[in-house]
């Protein structure tokens, strides 16, 4: 598959959750997202305020991420921190599911932690997109992830926060758009680090990717424009 620079950059989440970053670096993911205009720029939510200004007269989304990584706080915490983000100028919300619920096979309440912070984004007219933690999950754990998202109300299915064993895989996409269908979204996020790797992504069925190498695989793009 061959994108431009443009069109590759608008499937990108341009991150930074390094728990060590600064000021200056959540500056420069900023400058670097308005420079090739990415779908959005991803960070921790201590930083949503200063990016949300930062974007100011782009097009490009404040994205934050809620429950994260481990997914393990309480859905009341999950909801208080969504509600929170969105005034500071949120627009997408990436929240963990609560994965040791999902492995108990109690997806009564996997769906109503989502369902709760779906409810409480969607009353502000903003975008879930729903972390499963792929890695940690077997191939049924991943599926029936992928359906308790759609249940829940979300916008969107994650492979991965890029904070455990390893990241988005290929066939781990392919499975994931078996479960939802063809018109649910799915993000893949951690490990993307090449323009080979973003193409393999959208191939297998991503409408998004979160993206920390986004400028060296735009800049690959730009290559091949």
């Amino acid at each position: 598959m061959k994108l431009t620079q443009a069109q590759l950059a608008k499937y990108m989440d341009h991150t930074m959750l390094k728990p060590e970053a600064t000021a200056d670096m959540i500056d420069k993911t900023v400058a670097e997202a308005r420079k090739y205009n990415t779908a959005s720029v991803c960070i921790n939510p201590y930083w949503v305020k200063r990016v949300h200004e930062g974007l100011q007269g782009t097009d490009i989304n404040t994205c934050t991420v809620i429950g994260f990584p481990l997914g393990a706080t309480s859905t009341a915490s999950k909801v208080f921190e969504t509600k929170q983000a969105i005034e500071d100028g949120a627009d997408e919300i990436d929240m963990v599911i609560n994965i040791g619920e999902l492995k108990g096979k109690n997806d009564q309440a996997v769906e109503d932690d989502i369902r709760a912070v779906a409810e409480a984004t969607h009353k502000k007219g903003k975008l879930l997109k729903v972390i499963i933690e792929n890695c940690l999950l077997t191939n049924e754990e991943k599926t029936r992830a992928c359906k308790l998202t759609v249940k829940g109300g979300a916008d969107f299915v994650k492979t991965s926060t890029g904070f455990s064993t390893s990241g988005a895989k290929a066939q781990d996409v392919k499975l994931m758009r078996e479960a939802v269908g063809p018109d649910f979204k799915i993000k893949a996020a951690g490990g993307i680090h090449s323009l080979a790797e973003a193409y393999d992504m959208i191939e297998a069925g991503a409408n998004r990717l979160g993206v920390s190498a986004s400028v060296k695989i735009l800049e690959e793009a730009a290559k091949q424009d």
